[in-house]
């Protein structure tokens, strides 16, 4: 047997310009497909304030201390928030999550998917149960007029 000396290389081929684009944050209404592009500079300001386990105390009539602990099937909020000047959307766009935000859930209606910008996934529906967050500033899209004086 002859020994040889072989050398092997990785190469790291970059891809093509284009392909290794982010993934746009969106809301999916799983009812019809429709999608609907978020910014991608919203926060989930609730991300780590959420734990799987649930627990109850109480005391038996005894005085003994009964713990009944579980893991949580489903429900996580998912809130997202921008800071004052990120996130800015479009009127339309308030107004599509107004609409999906009307629909009651239900086995056909209610559901979407959401998508973040780093490929993460839910399947989430509006919290009926609380007040609605309202967009803080809108900015006209054309110039307010101009006064002008009679004399």
């Amino acid at each position: 047997m002859r020994a040889t000396n072989r050398a092997f290389f990785n190469f790291l081929t970059l891809p093509e310009p284009g392909r290794c684009e982010s993934i746009p944050m969106q809301l999916k209404n799983l009812s019809n497909e429709v999608a609907l592009l978020l910014p991608d500079d919203l926060l989930w300001s609730d991300e780590h304030a959420w734990s799987p386990a649930v627990a109850s105390t109480s005391y038996l009539i005894t005085g003994a201390l009964l713990i009944q602990s579980a893991t949580r099937q489903a429900g996580r909020p998912i809130t997202l928030v921008g800071a004052p000047d990120m996130a800015w959307v479009t009127r339309a766009t308030v107004e599509q999550l107004r609409t999906w935000a009307a629909l009651p859930v239900g086995s056909a209606t209610g559901r979407f998917g959401l998508t973040f910008a780093d490929g993460r996934s839910f399947t989430v529906a509006f919290r009926h149960a609380e007040t609605p967050s309202k967009p803080s500033r809108c900015w006209a899209s054309r110039p307010a007029p101009t006064q002008t004086s009679i004399a």
